[in-house]
């Protein structure tokens, strides 16, 4: 059965999935944006957590307990700076999202919700960012074990149309 994706307009910390993504920055410690949301409403045990795993890669993720999310894991992804667009931008971004998909496959999760990766302080443009979100995951539909549900979560309205729209085109 194919998963389902869909995209919706929420605060990510509040999602009752298997998983939420974080995206995070290289130490998993914590930052700004979502990653900052994510630590503040998962409590310090989350940071306790993130130290046992020794920082992550530009392209990779890794995955920790939600403690105090209604999720039950956070798949911590770490997106790429934007620098222009040629410094392999689009790939590391598209690894984020397979590495996630791989990780809840793994720990066979059946729903996951991501958040527009490295389009907040990490500067990299929303649209071309949804298309490299969507095409990847939905080239991913074809292995076995997807989790049941994907979720674009949008923080923004407009981010939300961008998804939708993409989404519906397919």
């Amino acid at each position: 059965m194919p998963a389902r994706i869909d995209a919706c307009h929420a605060d990510i910390t509040t999602l009752a999935v298997d998983a939420i993504v974080n995206a995070a920055n290289s130490s998993l410690l914590g930052g700004g944006g979502v990653d900052g949301a994510i630590h503040r409403v998962a409590g310090p045990a989350l940071v306790a957590e993130c130290r046992l795993l020794g920082g992550c890669e530009t392209g990779d993720a890794k995955i920790t307990g939600g403690h105090r999310l209604p999720a039950r894991h956070v798949i911590h992804a770490v997106g790429p700076v934007w620098r222009g667009g040629g410094h392999d931008e689009a790939a590391l971004l598209a690894s984020c999202y397979r590495r996630s998909l791989q990780l809840a496959c793994t720990h066979r999760l059946r729903s996951i919700a991501f958040p527009c990766i490295s389009t907040g302080i990490f500067g990299f443009p929303a649209e071309p960012a949804a298309r490299i979100a969507v095409d990847t995951v939905l080239g991913e539909q074809e292995r076995d074990g997807m989790p049941d549900l994907v979720l674009f979560c949008c923080f923004s309205a407009g981010d939300l149309a961008i998804y939708q729209r993409m989404l519906g085109s397919r």
